[in-house]
């Protein structure tokens, strides 16, 4: 089968993520681990010790981010431990410091749309380690779960995402190794990512006539009129109860789209989500935007790309578009276009609403589950966001 070009801008997009290497938050000098060497110009060899001088510092940076979603003032912050012979250049020490006040600015915002954050943990492990002379690539995986401060009833009590990032280190010629660059590898958005991913994106192709949806009010209204759930059909407790299960633990009965290349799993795992509450199957060529499927061996560009699986779900009348995000309840969908090119970015579905009338998503890329969408707008106030009613 000859592969497809698909529209969907994780797909066919350069991706520019602000947490590139010229972005370099946290970095610090680590202590001189060779110290009595015979030689101070011979390439330092990376032993167990330094491995976890690594994933410590991994550690303090993406904690230090969440705590400053948190509340705290900076005398907690983790990299400040690092002293002595552990210094932080003072470009890196820009660098860290514009990351934490962009996130405070979050916090704030996140603030006026009424939520909050009790608590906090952060663990980083390390996955990886690749050395080549005097330069060490390290990937992590970041595990962080936020306590939503004063959840009362069913609410969800916490949300928690798991990133993927790379870390570049450099040594000196004693040996010592300095952190040069925090890259997120995820194609997703994560509530202490510093900044939104940029996209470069490339002309539509094939279909020019696909259903437009509307884009969605962001401002919160009075409280939506609750959602019909048996008028569709469809089982929308099941369709959360999928995302529970499987937000971080993939289906292997379904391909990952993660990883370079690939084009990102979010849309397959919402379509994966809405296939086990009742959405049933259309049969035919995968890039026919009106047919929708998918399995371990074949998928539509619809049950998997961002943009096609607004035109299939439009197009089919399986979906309507809702006029505000905030209207949005369990089982529907909500995608963004985080820089209003007029082609959309992320796929996510609601997995609970809280009596106050606030939904909340799940997604994959980066994987995150039940993160309130006022948090989502907080991060992305300028992105244009679509809700589509189930």
């Amino acid at each position: 089968m000859k592969s497809r070009k698909l529209s969907r801008k994780r797909q066919r997009a350069t991706i520019v993520t602000a947490a590139a290497a010229s972005v370099v938050a946290g970095a610090a000098l680590l202590p001189n681990w060779s110290a009595g060497a015979a030689s101070v110009n011979a390439d330092p060899k990376v032993d167990a010790a330094t491995k976890a001088t690594f994933q410590r510092l991994a550690d303090a940076v993406f904690t230090d981010r969440t705590d400053a979603l948190v509340g705290d003032d900076g005398s907690k912050r983790k990299t400040s431990r690092f002293s002595g012979d552990v210094r932080l250049s003072s470009a890196q020490s820009r660098s860290e410091k514009s990351a934490l006040t962009k996130l405070e600015s979050r916090k704030a915002r996140l603030a006026e749309l009424g939520e909050k954050y009790r608590s906090a943990n952060t663990t980083v492990s390390l996955d990886r380690t690749r050395v080549k002379g005097r330069n060490a690539t390290v990937d992590v995986t970041e595990t962080t779960t936020l306590a939503y401060d004063k959840a009362t009833g069913t609410e969800p009590k916490t949300t928690g995402f798991e990133a993927h990032h790379t870390l570049t280190f450099k040594a000196d010629r004693k040996g010592d190794w300095q952190l040069t660059g925090v890259q997120d590898t995820d194609d997703g958005v994560a509530v202490n990512q510093v900044e939104a991913t940029t996209f470069v994106a490339t002309p539509m192709t094939g279909d020019t006539t696909p259903p437009a949806a509307t884009r969605a009010a962001i401002t919160k209204p009075a409280p939506a009129k609750p959602k019909n759930f048996t008028a569709s059909g469809y089982d929308y407790k099941a369709m959360a109860a999928y995302a529970a299960k499987y937000w971080k633990d993939y289906n292997p009965a379904y391909p990952n789209f993660n990883g370079e290349g690939a084009g990102g799993d979010c849309t397959n795992f919402v379509s994966q989500s809405l296939k086990a509450g009742g959405w049933k199957h259309v049969p035919g060529y995968v890039n026919d935007f009106h047919k929708w499927f998918g399995n371990a061996d074949i998928q539509s560009d619809s049950f998997v790309g961002v943009n096609e699986f607004s035109w299939f779900a439009l197009s089919s009348k399986r979906t309507t578009n809702l006029a505000n995000v905030y209207q949005a309840d369990v089982g529907d969908v909500i995608q963004m276009d985080f820089n209003k090119d007029g082609s959309k970015d992320h796929t996510m579905i609601v997995t609970y609403r809280s009596p106050q009338g606030v939904p909340y998503v799940s997604y994959h890329s980066t994987n995150t589950y039940n993160r309130s969408l006022a948090s989502i707008i907080a991060s992305y106030p300028n992105a244009a966001y679509y809700a589509y009613r189930t």
